[in-house]
């Protein structure tokens, strides 16, 4: 069943900013990934989805709800941390903890010391003076507390240190295997890679492509780079029936192609020659959306 629905949505504020046409499903405890360059249209439409902007044309859905004509039920629903921050006039955090909880109808405050401590945050600091990694673990916080049924986060880990970037990953991890609905948008190919289930990539406000992370880990294709001892090795496997893509002739290096199950032949080839080393070249989230984009590829496109 999809929580959040886009058909054609579109935002267009002129000299080409914006977004447009913008298709997207994201079913019931999924985790989808939101990833492009800053201007790229991420924030724009996430703000619609959440129906604070109201679309130029198209539409967007939550629970099949339209976004723009139902925002204030379709809030009660979502754990949200924006891009930017803006807190309100409270003292501390502490308040502003408070003040959220009563909003959000929460006695029970357990999980939110739970995710306090996690994310090693103190409270008790101005909410003036906080720094910006202070700042978002207070936010991230007031988003998870009310253990809401979806969760959608502007580039949630902006301002966060390596390892607290880490504790909060493992807790977005753990509330997507709670069956949670998850949109989060990132300018990090590897936070979105070791999380996701589906990623999409926004570019100049289109959505050039959708990649399936399960597909993307377990490619019929893979690349090995091969360095020999010697330009005679070198030349000699140059013949041999793999596909060769890539040849650095001064290091005696080559990258081949082969299909996934090929590689133990791959190997037993080698055995005669004189191999310097050999390594697997993976297969990255943002290499694949890199040559997308060098392709030029406009369409929605599934990766097989």
């Amino acid at each position: 069943m999809s929580v959040i629905e886009s058909n054609g949505l579109t935002k267009d504020y002129g000299e080409n900013r914006g977004i447009f046409g913008i298709d997207l499903v994201i079913n019931q405890g999924e985790m989808v990934g939101f990833v492009g360059t800053n201007g790229s249209g991420k924030t724009t439409t996430i703000r619609s989805v959440l129906g604070f902007i109201k679309p130029t044309s198209g539409t967007v859905k939550v629970n099949g709800l339209t976004s723009w004509e139902h925002s204030s039920e379709i809030v009660k629903q979502i754990g949200y941390v924006p891009g930017e921050i803006a807190f309100p006039d409270l003292k501390t955090g502490v308040n502003f903890l408070k003040s959220q909880a009563e909003f959000l109808g929460i006695s029970d405050m357990t999980y939110a010391n739970t995710l306090i401590e996690r994310l090693q945050l103190d409270p008790r600091a101005n909410l003036k003076r906080m720094s910006k990694g202070m700042k978002q673990k207070t936010a991230l916080v007031a988003a998870l507390m009310a253990d809401p049924p979806i969760l959608i986060l502007d580039e949630p880990t902006t301002g966060l240190d390596p390892l607290m970037r880490v504790a909060f990953l493992d807790i977005i991890k753990e509330e997507h295997a709670k069956g949670k609905t998850i949109f989060i948008s990132s300018h990090l190919y590897e936070e979105l890679e070791t999380t996701c289930d589906r990623v999409a990539l926004i570019n100049n406000g289109h959505i050039v492509d959708i990649a399936n992370m399960s597909a993307l880990r377990n490619r019929t294709v893979k690349e090995f780079k091969i360095e020999f001892q010697t330009a005679d090795d070198y030349n000699r496997f140059a013949n041999e029936i793999f596909e060769v893509i890539r040849r650095q002739e001064q290091y005696h290096q080559l990258t081949v192609s082969i299909p996934a199950d090929r590689a133990g032949v791959l190997l037993k080839v080698l055995k005669g020659y004189s191999v310097k080393f050999i390594s697997e070249i993976p297969y990255t989230l943002e290499t694949h959306f890199k040559k997308i984009l060098m392709q030029g590829q406009g369409d929605i496109k599934n990766v097989q």
